[in-house]
């Protein structure tokens, strides 16, 4: 083989090698560099999409983050936040954080939620559990079907406050998946915003003050909460949520040194690198087809649901629409009737599939046509 045979080879097999690792995602070319953190995920809560991740799959312990589960859990499965109940004594005393719940006391379930989700009481967590479970194991049973629910299925639960056990675990991608879910539900959007607030105290008359430990609250624009946590085993934890423009981004951090500090950085990232674009409106007038025998000549059709996707500017330009339609329909028409399909594409992947619809009806032209025209209308 000649030298410039060789040489050609060569330059060749670089460029294969270089094509193939700039068509990797992202997340997967680069994550090293982006966080020290264990595990981490950065998603966008409206579509799915992961923008960013690291070891997001990974089965690891996540600390008071768990509270977002339970949360949800129990909002879920409660009609009247406001309702009163008395503490059950098994939630006193117990370890880690605590909001010092104490015997006899009667809090509100929205009270108890604030004091879970902004010092992170795990008293009131354990409060919250015995009221809507009746037991531990029931609630942790109740808190795994929430998780399933919106597709969390690598996670378990042994406690509804997050203190280590070895059945207790997630990954960075259920945890960001839930948090996603979570957000939907307006009590919950608007206890993780709180900065801080007040509750009862443990006698007439005195209060509690909480504050909530997300520092990013303070720091990063746009920031909607959600929830820290910490132990030895989890290491710092921390679950972000995002909105700017249009775009909710969810970030789980778990076992990160620094986690407000890198959790800043990947939004500041994504938010830069990223925009949500509209890539199919609601209701779109797709085009007009040809109608044979009708009374009309054409007809037009669109389709109901629109579609927005998160995108960078090259993406964007990467974007590929296919229409499968016929070349013309045959009368008669009913309004509303499926006559094909809309699919959207980023680099040969499907993202996205609508039906497509006739707007309105066409009656068939025709001496039998006109009969029938004639006995509706006598």
């Amino acid at each position: 083989m000649t030298k410039m045979k060789k040489m050609i080879k060569i330059v060749y097999f670089i460029c294969v090698v270089a094509i193939f690792c700039f068509s990797l995602p992202f997340e997967i070319a680069n994550a090293e560099s982006l966080t020290t953190a264990a595990s981490m995920v950065v998603i966008d809560a409206n579509s799915g999409r992961v923008l960013y991740g690291k070891n997001y799959n990974e089965k690891r312990p996540m600390a008071s983050t768990t509270k977002i589960v339970t949360a949800l859990t129990v909002l879920e499965n409660c009609n009247d936040l406001n309702h009163e109940i008395e503490v059950d004594d098994r939630a006193v005393g117990i370890e880690g954080t605590s909001i010092y719940l104490k015997h006899g006391e009667k809090l509100s379930i929205n009270e108890l939620l604030y004091g879970m989700m902004l010092p992170s009481g795990n008293d009131a967590a354990t409060a919250l559990a015995y009221e809507i479970g009746k037991s531990i194991p029931e609630f942790c049973n109740m808190m795994t079907k929430t998780a399933q629910s919106v597709g969390a299925v690598s996670s378990c639960f042994a406690n509804p406050h997050g203190l280590d056990d070895k059945n207790h675990y997630t990954t960075a991608l259920d945890l960001a998946l839930i948090t996603a879910k979570a957000l939907k539900n307006e009590a919950f959007k608007e206890i993780v915003t709180t900065k801080s607030t007040r509750i009862k105290g443990s006698s007439v008359g005195t209060y509690r003050y909480l504050k909530n430990k997300n520092k990013l609250l303070n720091t990063l624009n746009g920031c909607i909460g959600v929830k820290t946590g910490y132990t030895s085993k989890a290491g710092r934890c921390l679950v972000s949520a995002c909105e700017r423009d249009g775009m909710q981004l969810v970030c789980v951090v778990l076992n990160c040194g620094p986690m407000f500090e890198e959790s800043g950085e990947l939004f500041e990232k994504a938010f830069g690198e990223y925009k949500m674009v509209e890539l199919l409106s609601s209701y779109k007038i797709i085009r007009s087809l040809q109608v044979t025998d009708g009374k009309q000549d054409f007809v037009k059709v669109y389709s109901k649901r629109g579609f927005c996707y998160p995108l960078t500017n090259i993406e964007e330009q990467n974007i590929e629409y296919e229409y499968i339609l016929p070349n013309s329909l045959e009368a008669p028409i009913e309004k509303d009737e499926q006559i094909g399909e809309i699919k959207i594409y980023l680099d040969k992947h499907l993202l996205f599939s609508e039906k497509i619809y006739t707007i309105s009806s066409v009656k068939k032209i025709g001496v039998w046509a006109n009969i029938e025209d004639i006995l509706t209308q006598w």
